[in-house]
């Protein structure tokens, strides 16, 4: 059963279900979040992938030295749990706190207009990427740009207007 979405709501993804734990269906996931343990914030997640999403409810979660674990109501063995892994876990953005004054979500920036400081159209924003050098910002336009999303490269974010302007030229 696939979960529509609110008229103006959108799945933000948290994490991923990346492996089993135990004898008794909890799953190990990987959390996307800052800190990790953010991602036990919401009592139901939504699972899946694009266009096929189911809520869960989260029946029991800690965080341990194996990283964030979690039982899933109706997840009763490891054999169950198996079938879930590699499946991503989101929430409805508007299930969200808001973000503060100057602040914003990663997520409200995707599909958002990116320019250079000068003006010029950089493309939009696709995504963004962990690397282990850092947070990376993924823009295509008429080619592609992975723009390291630093403090000295982000000259301002306007969502209002839709857009971000970035220390970066189209020609790099």
């Amino acid at each position: 059963m696939t979960t529509p979405a609110p008229a103006s709501d959108r799945i933000v993804i948290l994490g991923k279900i990346a492996g089993t734990f135990g004898v008794k269906g909890w799953i190990k996931v990987r959390s996307y979040t800052e800190p990790v343990e953010n991602i036990l914030g919401y009592e139901i997640w939504q699972v899946g992938r694009e266009g096929q999403w189911q809520p869960a409810t989260v029946e029991e979660a800690r965080v341990t030295d194996k990283g964030v674990l979690a039982k899933l109501e109706g997840m009763e063995s490891p054999e169950e749990a198996r079938l879930k892994v590699g499946l991503e876990i989101g929430v409805w953005r508007s299930e969200m706190p808001p973000p503060e004054p100057g602040e914003y979500y990663l997520s409200d920036l995707e599909g958002i207009d990116a320019v250079s400081a000068s003006g010029e159209p950089l493309g939009k924003v696709d995504h963004f990427r962990t690397t282990p050098g850092g947070t990376v910002v993924i823009v295509r336009g008429e080619q592609e740009h992975w723009i390291p999303f630093v403090k000295d490269r982000i000259v301002k974010v306007e969502l209002d207007a839709n857009r971000i302007v970035l220390d970066w030229s189209a020609d790099w």
